[in-house]
Parts: structure tokens; sequence; C-alpha cells
């Protein structure tokens, strides 16, 4: 909970439990509709879920393309512009459900909303690269996901080839490269004993969007001047990628409120590089990782930054500063930091990530199925979701009496530990996920980073061996 002395009021925890109105049937129809994707959209087996999915939109602008669209579809006579309406639609209603849990975190924190974003116009570039990518999901909807096949599935490299050289279409190429090579290794649909369905209607619906001209115009990018206070690092790691994403409230210099802010880096690696070894591959892309790593604030004057609240990182415009603790930070400034909006096509509740401070609670569980109670009601503790890449444990988290944390949504609203306090030797100890962000003189963290190094001196000297042939 927030103290009440602390400037900020007391975050409901009873809104996290209590139902959301609609939310139910809006879940109910994205899967109506995601069964209708695994049979195929050109005979259709499940014809109630495109019914089902026009009626949730009928009161939109959506209405008569989606009617027509279901009813097409229905009848096997649906085109390419109908497949792209009802990925719209289902857009929508996640949409929908998106901003219905983004309300209810708000009312739980008590924390204001900034305004709506308004998206940059954007000019229409190879529209012949865009309908080909439509094209091919078009292809996919229409065999369903228990049809594909290797030969549907290598039919994207040419476009997806085509599309990575152009950089202002990345983003659907990056999309529909990493979907197809899911796919194929899921070939023969057939022989699959469980379909990720909504993931791949996910990937489906979000890619036939990006094929719109102009869909993805980036939000327009402003700049901030100010003080940056780091709150916590969520890092990702995939075998051949890593990302880290810092959390932050930015104090601005002109005296308007505090507001969330968010910068990242992603950088390929090796699989052989794990645990804190990443560090090493994250830190020379983002000069914020030392500051997060020893506990500083850092000022920033004209840094780049997008209406979503993302800042688009640039050395020349920030500069270490003093000392700042996470902890202080989330008491005093966090209840009063005004949340930044989401663009239309980002809605979505997976996307929910809404950094939040705890305190006054007991634990419940074990480190594998570990929940936080308030006054009767259980908040889900990810501890899965925490990294190896820092001293951040389970069970520094079973035993923390107060934590900062993001929260997200997966059938419910969950918290994903970034920080804690916790009692070592009988002293209040912070612990945090990207406590090794900079580097480390911690036991553990110095092996690991040593046998990163080892395993990047191997993989540069193949490779130097390789050139030389």
């Amino acid at each position: 909970m927030v103290p009440a002395d602390q400037d900020g009021g007391v975050m409901r925890t009873d809104l996290l439990t209590d139902p959301v109105a609609g939310l139910d049937e809006a879940l109910a129809t994205v899967d109506a509709f995601d069964r209708v994707l695994v049979s195929g959209l050109l005979r259709p087996q499940q014809i109630a879920g495109l019914t089902e999915l026009a009626d949730a939109v009928a009161g939109s602008p959506l209405a008569a393309r989606v009617a027509e669209a279901a009813e097409k579809t229905a009848a096997g006579a649906a085109g390419e512009e109908h497949f792209v309406s009802l990925a719209a639609a289902r857009i929508a209603v996640f949409g929908s459900v998106h901003d219905a849990l983004v309300i209810r975190a708000a009312e739980a924190t008590g924390r204001p909303s900034g305004e709506e974003i308004v998206q940059a116009a954007a000019e229409t570039e190879s529209p012949n690269l865009l309908a080909a990518a439509r094209s091919w999901l078009s292809d996919l909807a229409r065999a369903g996901w228990q049809s594909i096949d290797h030969d549907l599935i290598s039919a994207s490299a040419p476009v997806i080839s085509a599309l990575l050289a152009e950089p202002g279409l990345r983003r659907l190429a990056v999309l529909l490269d990493g979907f197809a090579a899911e796919l194929a290794a899921s070939c023969p649909g057939a022989a699959l004993e469980r379909v990720p369905v909504r993931r791949w209607d996910d990937l489906w619906s979000r890619g036939m969007l990006l094929t719109v001209p102009g869909v993805a115009a980036t939000p327009a990018i402003g700049t901030v001047t100010g003080r940056l206070l780091p709150l916590g690092v969520d890092l990702l790691e995939h075998a051949t990628a890593a990302q880290a994403q810092i959390h932050a409230v930015l104090e601005p210099d002109d005296g308007t409120a505090p507001r969330l802010v968010r910068a990242s880096v992603t950088v390929p690696k090796p699989d052989t590089i794990i645990g804190a070894g990443i560090w090493q591959l994250l830190r020379p892309q983002l000069s914020l990782l030392a500051a997060v790593g020893e506990g500083r604030s850092m000022d920033l004057v004209d840094m780049p930054v997008t209406a979503e609240g993302d800042l688009l990182w640039q050395d020349e415009f920030a500069r270490l500063g003093e000392p700042a603790d996470a902890f202080a930070t989330a008491r005093v400034i966090l209840p009063k930091a005004i949340t930044p909006p989401v663009t239309p096509l980002d809605r979505h509740p997976a996307r929910i990530a809404v950094p939040v401070f705890l305190e006054g609670y007991s634990t419940e569980g074990d480190e594998d199925a570990l929940t936080f109670t308030f006054a009767g009601n259980h908040l889900a503790v990810e501890t899965d979701r925490i990294p190896a890449a820092g001293p951040l444990t389970p069970k520094a988290v079973v035993g923390s009496s107060a934590c900062i944390g993001l929260l997200r949504w997966d059938g419910g609203f969950r918290l994903q530990p970034l920080a804690v306090e916790t009692t070592v030797r009988k002293k209040t100890t912070a612990v945090h996920a990207g406590a090794w962000a900079g580097g480390t003189t911690d036991k553990a963290g110095v092996k690991a980073e040593k046998a990163a190094t080892d395993a990047a001196a191997v993989l540069r000297e193949r490779a130097g061996r390789l050139l030389r042939k």
C-alpha cells in the first residue's frame, strides 16, 4: 500500500480482485472468433464466432464493415479487405479489454492518466509490399492453423526479405519474420497437439492491420528536460536476443507533474551468453544502465520522447546525476506520476505493465506459487519473471516487506517484482533485479560475468577463423 502520509493515496488492492463489468463477455467473443481461425476462413466451421464478433462492434464505426465481412466469410466468399475488417474488430475488442483494465488499475493506484495520443501523419510507403504481406496473411487465414504446411509458410520468405530492406516497414517485417519462423517450427499444423490459438491470432490480426497504409504511423515525438529517477529494470531474454526496459519517473524542469517514462534497449545475443553476462551486451548501448546499477538519477536535456512515454535514448542528452533511492521515489513521487496513454494498435491486455509500490502485506505460499495478502485481498506474484541476471530471488520476495513491481494482467491482475526491501542481518536492505546492470562486485555476479566474457572470446575466435578461411 502507499501510505497516506506520503502525499499519495492508499492503493486499493481490493479493486484488483473485483470483477470488471463486461470483461468475460469480451474475452469470450475473442475466443469464439479465434476458434474460427483454427479451421480457417475459407470454409469456416465455427460460424457463430463470426456473428459474435460482428455483434460486439455493432455500436461502433466498424459495424457495417464487420457485418459484411462476417457474412461474406460465412459464405466462403470473403476477400482480403474483409479479413482486414475482421482483424480490426478483434483488435478493437481487445482494446476495450485493455482500456477497462487500465482504468481499473488507475482507480486502484489513484494516479492520473495522460491525454489521448495524436498520431503523426504518415505517407504510404511501398504499397505493393504491403499488399504482398496482406496476401500472405490472408492465405494463412483461409487455410487455418490446422492446415499450415511448409509450402504455405515458405511463401513468406521473399515478402519478408523485401520488407526488411525498407526501414519504414521494419516493424511489420520483424513481426512477420518471427511469426513465420514460429509457424515453420510447428508444421504440419495437422500434427499439432495444442495450437497456441490466442498468440497466433494476436500476431495475425496485428500483422493484418500493419499492412493498412498509415496504421503504423508513429506517435508525435517531443523532448523532455528534467531529472530521471529509475524505479527498476524489466529484463527479457530470448535464445537470440535480450531486452532491458527501465521504468522510471521523470520530474520535468518546467515544474509540471512528474510522469512515468521508459527507456529500452534490445540487442542480439548468442545462446551461450546467459544470466548476468547479458549485461555486457546491453551496457554499451544504454548508459542509463550504469545509473541504475549505481542507484543514481540522470539529468536530461532535450531528450526525445514519444507520446507513449518511451525515451528515444541518446547519450548526448543525458548526464549522471545525484544518488537516488528507488524506494524513496516509489513512496513519495510515484503516487503523483502521470501514466502515459497508449496508441490504439498497442492496446492489448498483454502489454499492461503498470509500475506500483506495495507495502504492509503478508505473503502466502512458496517461491513457486506466491501471493501478497492485504486485509483478505490476494495479489498473485509472478516469481518466474524474476531474471537470473541479478541478485533478486523468489526467496527474497517471500521475505520482503515492501516491493516495487509491474502490475500485469494474465487472466487476472498479477505482480512482477522489480525490487524489494527485505531484512538481512537485522537490517532493512533493498534488493533490485537490475542491481548488476552497471557491473557488480557480488561473487555470483562476477562469476557469471567472467563466464560470459570467456564465452564471447571463444565466439570471436571462431568467427575470426571463419573469416580467415
